[in-house]
């Protein structure tokens, strides 16, 4: 090559790669993300939207893009634009319209991500029984296990708040359920947090992938054993199991933590423990976060009845009788007894 052609080579080079960088550079940070029913993810910001297309600045260029070639809409948190939020761990937030948030959240030892996320996992306690749960969203919506709550309709809540260098047990005794869908075990609830007080929200591993190896945690209220952390491994990302695919992983699930948040090594909740097998150590399961982004995106389909008969009021069963015998209210005197048999027999 000449060097008047390897000039001008360098210069085009030079030329596409400030191109590039420009556009890069001129995509808004923290911006709206459109996914397109193909798959494809756009992030850009939405400057207008109609009844039939929605108008997203591309940086260099207003995109059109019809409604029927869109899947969803993700907002990006006003707040945060991008950059991290007041946690100063999690980067990129983004707000959905579904109750649930995403971001990247900075790596951390596992007794720093107890620190960020033990206020985000809760205490779900019946007069039956007690589970965990965590926190969606800032408004005091929180996820759980149906089997928790089921036949249940006097929920409390309790946080763990970090009061100086001693933990506070919060009560919230005013719970609602939002709403419920039994096939695949979850709940959705809703308590009023003071005003002002900030709790502390769970992101969701939205598209993550995950795969047989990684390293993952939980948090919750094994056996009541408050605020307990176990880890372990994920075993097999998608064992089938009544017809859905579970999470399996070695990390200990026991009573208590069902409903609680499994994290992945960034602490994103990426399933909801459920089960395990007992006498069986190292087999434990949770529900799929993907399933969780189902519900919470159709919850107007499991919304919870309350007028229903079968809502959740429990009715307790009598106690057993200790006497066999016929009470003794229902035996006739004796002296009946005699004359009834004196009769049957004239008869014959």
């Amino acid at each position: 090559m000449s060097e008047h052609a390897h000039r001008i080579a360098l210069n085009l080079w030079m030329t596409t790669r400030l191109l590039v960088l420009a556009i890069l550079f001129s995509l808004p940070v923290g911006a709206d993300e459109i996914v397109l029913v193909n798959g494809v993810r756009i992030e850009a910001d939405v400057m207008k939207e109609t009844a039939d297309a929605v108008f997203v600045d591309i940086g260099h260029d207003v995109l059109k893009l019809m409604r029927d070639e869109i899947r969803e809409i993700y907002k990006a948190d006003p707040v945060v634009e991008g950059s991290r939020d007041q946690t100063g761990y999690a980067a990129n937030v983004q707000v959905t319209g579904n109750l649930y948030r995403t971001a990247d959240l900075a790596p951390a030892s596992l007794e720093e991500q107890a620190r960020r996320l033990g206020e985000g996992v809760v205490l779900v306690r019946s007069p039956g029984g007690l589970g965990s749960g965590f926190i969606i969203h800032e408004d005091g919506y929180v996820i759980t296990n149906f089997h928790v709550v089921e036949n249940e309709t006097q929920l409390t809540i309790n946080i763990f708040r970090r009061d100086g260098q001693v933990f506070r047990k919060d009560k919230y005794e005013d719970v609602r359920i939002i709403a419920v869908n039994p096939f695949v075990d979850l709940a959705l609830l809703k308590f009023d947090p003071p005003e002002g007080f900030d709790l502390t929200v769970t992101h969701l591993a939205e598209g993550r992938a995950i795969k047989e190896g990684d390293p993952v945690f939980a948090i919750g209220n094994p056996l009541g054993l408050e605020r307990t952390i176990s880890k372990g491994i994920v075993s097999k990302r998608n064992r089938a199991e009544g017809g859905l695919t579970y999470v399996q992983t070695t990390t200990q699930i026991n009573p208590g933590n069902s409903g609680g948040p499994l994290f992945n090594a960034r602490g994103e909740v990426i399933g909801v423990t459920n089960m395990g097998y007992q006498f069986a150590e190292g087999l434990n399961f949770a529900i799929p976060i993907s399933y969780v982004i189902e519900f919470l995106k159709n919850r107007d389909a499991y919304a919870y009845d309350q007028d229903n008969p079968n809502s959740g009021y429990q009715y307790l069963e009598a106690p057993r009788r200790f006497n066999a015998e016929s009470p003794g209210f229902l035996k006739q005197p004796s002296s009946i007894r005699d004359r009834s048999h004196r009769k049957d027999r004239s008869a014959n």
